[in-house]
């Protein structure tokens, strides 16, 4: 790692735990109800949204009615998305003609985007409208992002209330997560982002001249934009002459950094955030890996203010920046020391004063292989899934660090809101594990956890993994699913485990040499996100509900203090430990065993 790496890694992690705070005790104001500077303008807005939507703000829920209203109103997102998708054709804001979305990829794509997943298996730039890209997948990435706010907020009453019924309301969560966190955040940010060259218009796509003509392969689509299949099952390809270079234009800027913010990761256009159009300077970078992971750590931090006990929070923000950092740092060292295949050939991969060194395929020069690697951390740590390289290029362990990342739970820190929640249920595991080892019933903040919060905490640790590994076993075995990867042995069981560990994580990234937009993936994938965000955050509620009844058991001489560096080693090891024993099998079959091969080819 060279020392401008370390400089722009010290100053990364600065500049969050310098933001971590105000943020998070503001977020703590606006959950709580009470005056921020924000209130006296937005204040008028938020109360008409009560009258219009018939909301009583002052009416709480129960952990099940809280659960079925956040439910019913993703179900009908979905299927307002869904529809928009099939019926673009015949709508406005579509200069470029794109006609209806295939239904299975609709399927998908409602699902991806209502789960705060954004998976991706089009490319967007072909396939959706304007109105689709701004009415329909824009308007989930903050709803879907606010409901995860939301959940976690709900939890997060669940550990601070005593002898009470109810966790809050889901739609005041709802809208206050929306109208006083993210748009104001996305206003000002998409502005800079515009200032920085990234697109916002909604002016059709220009045609500029080539420099040069070229001849190239060009795939034979049909009537459904799907690629047409000759007798043999391989896409059918005509000779075409590039004469012009199309370049794509569209309202990009807006849905961008609500992409980073809401933790979504969808792209406006195909290459993500590699796409200049997206992500074209090295302070929109930086401004972007930001954005990704600032409210996941600042909910630990209005964690800490709701239970009276702001170490709390730091210490469960301690927990993630170490798994995230160190993970992040065996990236980037494996990105930096290259591909041992071309060192054995004769390449030069050293650092110099004229080359950057390193395994450089898939990544833009302009961020270079720490911001990339950095990068491929931070999305993967939370449940973003934008992408500024692919990840499908990096070397062996470059790319089993962000699908470990998602595997351990997407809790270092996680998305916005579910980060919170999910390692919360570790610290809950945590709690048990030392109370095992001293004999006693474990208590965390003051609450006895019992059987039932146990058995909660070990439905979400379990349901991701296997929603992971069996998708995973159904492709290997599915003629057609393994015909989709672009590479044989262990690289191509790499791509097909980490779809289905994306899919599960709800994160939306990919490896990129995967055929997704097919039948199997399109449905597979699809009920991945659904089991993976719905099956997760009910449990997290109905310990919510049921920690809110129970009455504070004073400190003793016997309790765990869940503030000190001890816990926090604690939790780090249960987090890992689960991660390694879960997943070890099944990464020796893909990155592990693809490291060692080349090792042997050196």
């Amino acid at each position: 790692m060279t020392a401008n790496g370390i400089f722009q890694f010290v100053v990364f992690f600065g500049v969050l735990l310098v933001i971590v705070k105000p943020l998070g005790a503001y977020m703590a104001r606006v959950y709580e109800g009470k005056p921020t500077w924000l209130r006296r303008l937005l204040g008028p807005i938020e109360r008409l949204i009560y009258s219009l939507a018939g909301i009583r703000p002052d009416e709480e829920m129960g952990w099940k009615t809280y659960t079925i209203s956040l439910l019913l109103f993703n179900l009908a997102g979905m299927l307002l998305l869904y529809g928009l998708q099939r019926l673009q054709g015949w709508l406005p804001l579509n200069p470029q003609g794109f006609g209806a979305v295939a239904p299975d990829l609709s399927f998908n794509t409602a699902a991806s985007f209502t789960t705060n997943t954004n998976w991706q298996a089009y490319t967007p730039e072909t396939t959706m409208s304007y109105l689709t890209q701004m009415a329909g997948l824009a308007v989930q990435n903050f709803v879907s992002a606010a409901t995860g706010m939301a959940a976690a907020v709900a939890v997060i009453r669940g550990f601070a209330r005593k002898s009470v019924q109810t966790i809050g309301n889901f739609w005041v969560d709802l809208v206050r997560g929306t109208l006083y966190v993210l748009l104001p955040i996305s206003l000002v940010f998409a502005l800079v982002l515009v200032s920085q060259g990234i697109v916002q218009n909604f002016s059709p796509y220009a045609k500029v001249p080539v420099l040069q003509q070229i001849t190239y392969d060009e795939p034979v689509t049909g009537p459904d934009g799907q690629p047409v299949l000759d007798a043999k099952g391989q896409p059918q390809t005509k000779k075409s002459t590039l004469t012009e270079q199309v370049l794509p234009m569209g309202p990009a800027a807006s849905q961008i950094i609500i992409k980073h913010l809401g933790t979504n990761g969808g792209g406006f256009f195909n290459a993500n955030s590699a796409h200049p159009y997206e992500n074209p300077t090295p302070l929109t970078n930086f401004l972007g890996m930001m954005a990704i992971i600032v409210i996941p750590f600042s909910l630990a931090y209005t964690f800490g203010l709701a239970v009276k006990d702001t170490r709390q929070g730091w210490a469960l923000a301690a927990a993630m920046l170490i798994i995230l950092a160190g993970m992040a740092l065996v990236g980037i060292v494996a990105e930096q020391r290259g591909n041992p295949m071309l060192t054995r050939l004769g390449a030069d991969q050293q650092v110099s004063a004229v080359q950057s060194g390193g395994n450089m395929e898939g990544k833009e020069t302009r961020f270079g292989i720490m911001n990339t690697a950095l990068w491929a951390a931070v999305t993967t740590g939370t449940s973003c899934g934008a992408v500024n390289g692919m990840h499908d290029s990096f070397t062996p362990l470059g790319g089993l660090v962000p699908m470990w990342l998602m595997q351990l739970g997407e809790v270092a820190p996680g998305g916005v809101g579910s980060g919170l929640y999910g390692i919360l249920m570790y610290a809950i595991v945590a709690v048990f594990v030392a109370g095992l080892m001293v004999g006693r019933t474990p208590e965390y903040l003051g609450k006895k956890i019992e059987a039932y919060e146990m058995k909660m905490a070990s439905l979400v640790i379990l349901i991701g993994p296997a929603i992971m590994l069996i998708g995973t076993a159904i492709a290997v075995v599915t003629p057609a699913a393994v015909a989709s990867t672009s590479n044989p042995g262990p690289h191509g069981f790499s791509e097909m485990l980490y779809a289905f560990t994306e899919g599960a994580a709800n994160n939306g990234s990919a490896f990129a040499g995967l055929n997704a937009n097919t039948l199997f993936y399109n449905i597979g994938i699809g009920l991945a996100v659904l089991f993976g965000r719905f099956w997760m955050v009910i449990p997290p509620l109905a310990i919510a509900g049921s920690l809110a009844k129970k009455k504070i058991v004073p400190v003793s001489a016997g309790t765990l203090p869940t503030h000190t560096p001890l816990f926090v080693a604690l939790l780090i090891g249960v987090v890992i430990l689960v991660g390694a024993l879960t997943f070890f099998p099944a990464l020796a079959l893909g990155p592990i065993v693809e490291h060692l091969q080349m090792l042997a080819m050196k």
